[in-house]
């Protein structure tokens, strides 16, 4: 099959699925980039990286790098129409913004049933203060869209909370709040790959986020039954076929939902697991594409 990996091709995900690939598949890297599109005489082409990918059998998302608006909604709107073409496209653009949304994903998990943290989203400083003082004045102000922790910033302070509401409010962000669960310094990362579920925990003593890229380690979790079922609701919230689901477990002893990632790594995922989830991915996507 021919695939397209929306992505770097200097990145280490792109070099771990041409291995896998082993000749089965041809596959070739395209940037965001890059993308294009146009419409000439009714047919509509989208193309990245001098590959027209209306003549692909399937594209893997690899990657969501920010942009502005209108990028973005290009982008998705591109995929979007690929996806109407029949072109197999994973995940989907709606999975996508659904996910990368995480007031819209919070939104989701809590509908399906799902524990989620008490979480407050608004637009002005004195907003944010009364949320904060709900929260007990120990909150975690995330960026709404955002991955691997960056920009993630506990508060405890008042007169700090009040300077970083008024920041955003002035900068016309939105201000999206949780209450800081206490846990032991370790989560839970589940990967879903249509009905297979993997699972690592993440230990992080030096910091209470437990992202890899944050120094975390990760170690061995055998996905129970429960977990798995946990973790596909997660992911059917969004509409992901493969997705990356945060778990913590709270010192309270429930098991809380933070996020689903729709354009999940696995690079360490592999080293604690040994199962070759490269494969795992292209296995899913040609299924997708026979449909």
């Amino acid at each position: 099959m021919r695939l397209v990996v929306l992505g770097s091709p200097n990145s280490w995900y792109f070099a771990d699925l041409q291995r896998a690939a082993a000749g089965r598949h041809t596959l070739t890297a395209a940037p965001f980039s890059t993308l294009t599109s146009g419409v000439v005489d009714g047919r509509r082409r989208v193309a990245s990286g001098g590959c027209c990918l209306n003549d692909v059998d399937g594209v893997l998302v690899r990657t969501m790098p920010p942009g502005s608006l209108e990028q973005v909604v290009f982008r998705m709107d591109a995929l979007g129409q690929l996806e109407q073409e029949g072109i197999a496209v994973l995940n989907t653009p709606r999975a996508i913004e659904c996910a990368v949304d995480k007031y819209l994903a919070t939104c989701r998990l809590a509908a399906a049933g799902l524990d989620t943290p008490e979480t407050y989203a608004c637009q002005t400083a004195d907003q944010a203060m009364e949320a904060f003082d709900r929260l007990g004045r120990d909150a975690v102000l995330k960026p709404v869209f955002g991955g691997e922790g960056r920009g993630v910033t506990r508060l405890t302070d008042a007169d700090l909370a009040c300077r970083a509401f008024s920041m955003l409010q002035q900068l016309g962000g939105v201000i999206y709040l949780q209450r800081f669960v206490p846990h032991r310094g370790e989560d839970l990362r589940l990967l879903v790959l249509g009905e297979r579920v993997l699972g690592m925990r993440r230990r992080n003593p030096a910091d209470w986020r437990t992202n890899i890229s944050r120094g975390a380690t990760a170690g061995p979790l055998e996905v129970t039954p429960e977990l798995a079922q946990l973790a596909r609701r997660a992911a059917a919230c969004v509409g992901a076929s493969l997705a990356g689901v945060d778990l913590l477990p709270g010192v309270d002893g429930r098991l809380y939902a933070l996020e689903v990632n729709a354009v999940p790594g696995w690079r360490a995922l592999v080293q604690v697991t040994g199962v070759d989830v490269a494969r795992e991915v292209l296995a899913l996507l040609e299924q997708m594409a026979r449909r």
